[in-house]
């Protein structure tokens, strides 16, 4: 038995890498980290006809743009390599070759067309779909002739008939499935490549792995795996099947229709990678503690496979909001500065980066998203549009928001413009002076020159908008509101 605690991951490079991936990745990070293992990042990619191409690439960089890292897979090598499946085809070559020569597997030469009208069949009938192992029985002699004649064929495992596999789950406990409840499960494809089921028992047993932590969907195929552990004489590792994520409204998987999915979308909508760890942390996993920021050094030291959740969480995207905005306020104003930059740069036609390293601070204690900051701030760079339905929310006598645009143009062009400091007193003054609800004067000018009621800090950006082009804005909005 091996004692040393060894994890994986093991993405399809099928498409985006999913959220709820991340969190798996991030379980197996931790525990091979506290307990002085190894982690390891392998590519199952045998399902070819799903196959998208740079998936692998996206895949790699996600998982470490989100601070992770691990001792052996692909891309840095390893004792146990090759780690991407399709490379390891004369290994899988050789084990099913032993399984076939054992009699735990056999070939299967029934057509697409026969194994579907079998299952009509059976669906009819109220039975469990599942092969009719016509192909069983064939002799030494009846299979190589088929094979020399080129018929394609499957190889599949001979499923052991009215028998209890039995094994602990370290989340739900002990799991029990009658073997007459299972199809003889494709270990080899018609195009000789492995399933998953086959690939995956083999893997792990070779790589040496001693915990599998993986979703929950996968708890059917286990007895199918602990079936070959067993045909082989191997031991079988530590399975441990997480909760999936819920929709806000907890009543469904999570799932597109209510948002962001992909581990990527949410580095793009700028949430921080450390937020986001945090976040992933506590969704299937507690301390025990009302604690809930962790860094990940912390969740390492902290982390228990027995405090692992056995009800599935919601995928609470405010708590998500509330970890990033904690995260973003940690950061200096430079820290900051180079985070938002990149977001700004992409978004906007052009970008001042040195109005943007003033504006920065003034954003950042005001958002909740680095996408969000760009938002917050665009009007800074760029032309601005008035929505007219959205000022008459907040505007509700517009003979008075003209005239204190008006008033508010008269001192803009009597007094310099280079110190915020002296625009807010100025301003104040001009306020008190004509007996201005302060309320109302500052959301005229705030409305006047950004088109929004929620803004920065108004009278410190007006120094980054500039002068000439402030009062042409507090012109139009008083045109707009004639109309």
């Amino acid at each position: 038995m091996n004692t040393r605690v060894r994890t994986r991951i093991a993405p399809s490079p099928t498409g985006a890498y999913h959220i709820g991936h991340m969190r798996t990745c991030l379980y197996n990070y931790a525990l091979a980290r506290k307990n002085g293992g190894d982690f390891i990042v392998r590519i199952e990619d045998t399902d070819q006809k799903r196959y998208v191409s740079g998936a692998i690439e996206g895949i790699l960089a996600d998982i470490r743009d989100y601070g992770l890292d691990w001792d052996e897979g692909i891309d840095v090598g390893g004792d146990f390599g090759p780690y991407k499946q399709t490379e390891r085809l004369e290994i899988y070559k050789k084990y099913i070759g032993e399984l076939l020569d054992k009699g735990y597997a056999y070939y299967c030469f029934c057509s697409q067309e026969r194994l579907d009208k079998i299952r009509e069949i059976q669906k009819k009938n109220k039975q469990i779909p599942k092969y009719d192992r016509h192909c069983l029985n064939l002799t030494k002699e009846e299979i190589e002739t088929k094979i020399k004649a080129g018929q394609p064929y499957v190889i599949r495992m001979k499923m052991p008939e009215n028998e209890i596999v039995e094994f602990n789950d370290l989340v739900r406990g002990t799991i029990k499935i009658n073997t007459n409840d299972l199809d003889d499960q494709v270990l080899i494809k018609s195009d000789g490549i492995p399933t998953y089921h086959f690939a995956v028992v083999v893997d792990d047993h070779l790589m040496k792995i001693s915990h599998v932590l993986r979703g929950e969907e996968w708890i059917s195929s286990t007895p199918k795996q602990i079936l070959l552990y067993k045909f082989f004489g191997w031991n079988v590792p530590v399975f441990c099947h997480l909760t999936v994520f819920l929709d806000p409204d907890g009543r469904g998987k999570m799932s597109k229709r209510k948002g962001s999915v992909s581990a990527r979308s949410f580095l793009d909508e700028g949430y921080l990678s450390e937020a986001l760890l945090n976040f992933l942390m506590l969704l299937g996993w507690n301390p025990g503690t009302d604690k809930e920021i962790f860094s990940l050094e912390e969740f390492v030291k902290e982390f228990s496979l027995e405090r692992l959740h056995k009800k599935s969480p919601i995928f609470d995207r405010k708590k998500l909001d509330y970890f990033n905005s904690y995260y973003i306020r940690l950061k200096t104003d430079n820290q900051f500065f180079d985070l938002v930059k990149p977001f700004f740069k992409k978004e906007l036609a052009e970008v001042d980066v040195k109005k943007l390293k003033v504006l920065a601070p003034l954003l950042r204690d005001r958002t909740v998203t680095l996408k969000q900051a760009v938002e917050l701030g665009r009007f800074v760079f760029e032309e601005i549009e008035y929505d007219l339905d959205a000022i008459e929310t907040k505007i509700k006598d517009k003979n008075l928001a003209r005239q204190i645009l008006s008033d508010i143009i008269v001192v803009l062009k009597k007094n310099d413009f280079e110190s915020q400091t002296m625009i807010q007193d100025v301003l104040i003054k001009l306020a008190e002076a004509k007996n201005y609800n302060k309320g109302d004067f500052f959301m005229a000018l705030r409305i006047g020159l950004s088109g929004n009621s929620v803004t920065p800090p108004i009278v410190e950006c007006m120094p980054l908008i500039g002068k000439e082009t402030c009062i042409d804005r507090l012109k139009r909005l008083i045109k707009e509101l004639k109309e």
